[in-house]
């Protein structure tokens, strides 16, 4: 891909984000991810221990104000909820002079109850990643892997838990896709891991991370006909807290997105030649 092109595909990546973030979509969006549980490390692994294939949480009242009703009979999710008291605490104020700041501090917990979204019936939540549809009409997928096991990574078409779309696992040196996604979205999904797998190992923000390899997606899905932008904008705001945030972060990353996302393009060029020599 000609270096200009790439950079007019990372200027649409940060007008596209720009233009979601500022929408009434991504308001909906977040007023609906503010009624989730927010889990602490101990109760995400009581969740897991209950119910491993888990996505969202939510108490029954917070269901049903979000237009869903739990089923009968489902199993609640027993988790850890904090008791709170109203504490006050004196500070001094910009000006210098002393003030009371009174705010809720726990003091217990009690067990609680919630809910997956898969326990529930009820309206569709506002969503912001659309899992790509439509062919692989370059055959992108089988020349992709190759490019895995030059790196020394292996592929797995595989059934994921938890509406998982892929993974990498490095110490495995394993790449998994879910194989129930349309071709162009385990396209889409194979390229991000890739980008895992060349850039993140012993890397420790996964905001960061998450943002990086989906912007490589981004760019490498563009180079070979896919246009992953329903899924792809969406995705890099969630992780990077969207609007400004998320334009300057890309902006700092920018030269290893682009160093990758042209590794990886060449390397199937490379494959592709490959093969129409041997033919």
């Amino acid at each position: 891909m000609p270096t200009n092109r790439k950079d007019e595909v990372m200027t649409g990546l940060l007008a596209g984000i720009a233009e979601l973030t500022s929408s009434d979509r991504w308001q909906d969006w977040l007023t609906v991810q503010s009624r989730f549980h927010r889990n602490s490390f101990n109760n995400a692994l009581l969740i897991a221990l209950q119910q491993p294939d888990a996505t969202r949480v939510a108490g029954f009242n917070a269901w049903r104000r979000l237009g869903r009703n739990v089923r009968k009979g489902e199993k609640a999710i027993w988790i850890l909820a904090p008791v709170t008291r109203k504490v006050e605490t004196e500070r001094t104020n910009d000006a210098g002079e002393p003030e009371t700041v009174a705010h809720r501090s726990p003091v217990a917990f009690k067990p609680a109850a919630v809910f997956d979204i898969s326990q529930t019936d009820g309206d569709e939540l506002p969503e912001i990643c659309t899992r790509l549809e439509g062919e692989d009409v370059m055959g992108a997928y089988s020349r992709l892997v190759a490019v895995a096991h030059t790196i020394g990574y292996t592929v797995e078409h595989d059934e994921l838990s938890g509406g998982v779309n892929g993974d990498c696992t490095f110490d495995l040196r394993r790449i998994r896709v879910e194989k129930r996604n349309q071709p162009a979205q385990q396209v889409k999904t194979l390229v991000h891991e890739l980008a895992h797998a060349t850039l993140h190992e012993g890397f420790d923000d996964r905001s960061l991370a998450e943002l990086e390899a989906e912007s490589v997606a981004y760019i490498v899905c563009d180079a070979l006909g896919i246009d992953s932008s329903d899924y792809s904008f969406g995705y890099v705001a969630t992780w990077s807290g969207g609007g400004d945030e998320a334009i300057a972060r890309i902006k700092s990353a920018g030269s290893r997105i682009q160093r990758t996302a042209a590794a990886i393009i060449a390397g199937v060029e490379t494959t592709s030649s490959t093969s129409e020599n041997a033919a």
